[in-house]
């Protein structure tokens, strides 16, 4: 559907403009979706994504400013999310032994397992959400990447 149906707006002032509102748009639509399948498993896309990234250290410890440079979303708090997936058992907060002022944080098999449950799910929503051709998607993709420069 266009974007001009989608919000009830004729017209735009350029279309720089409404390129940004359409991204914007965008950017609500897909995490509302995340929420919907997200939410029965008792997280958040950013929840999801400090998992994700605590998978990607392959067993290695991080700090919790790491994880927040690495978030999608920069203005989350990545302590209270990491407190909160500590509390479900999906990570553990271990005292750095080297430096007994840094926290390393590391998914647990629960948090791994959780994500092994989402993969498939996810895969299918991501595809539903972009229902472009492969070569369209790289398209897309590098437009984005061009877009932030």
């Amino acid at each position: 559907m266009k974007l001009e149906d989608e919000i009830q707006q004729k017209e735009f002032k350029d279309e720089h403009n409404k390129a940004i509102v359409n991204i914007l748009f965008t950017h609500s639509f897909i995490v509302t979706k995340q929420n919907s399948l997200f939410k029965p498993f008792g997280l958040s896309p950013e929840q999801y994504n400090v998992l994700r990234i605590l998978r990607g250290q392959n067993g290695n410890p991080i700090t919790v400013s790491s994880i927040q440079d690495r978030m999608l979303n920069k203005m989350s708090n990545a302590s209270r999310l990491v407190e909160k997936l500590k509390q479900k058992g999906l990570l553990e907060r271990n005292e750095c032994p080297l430096d007994r002022r840094q926290v390393d944080i590391m998914i647990t098999d629960k948090g791994l397992e959780l994500l092994n449950q989402l993969q498939e799910e996810i895969l299918i929503q991501n595809q539903a959400l972009i229902q472009l051709e492969k070569e369209e998607v790289k398209q897309l993709n590098m437009l984005l990447d061009k877009l932030r420069g």
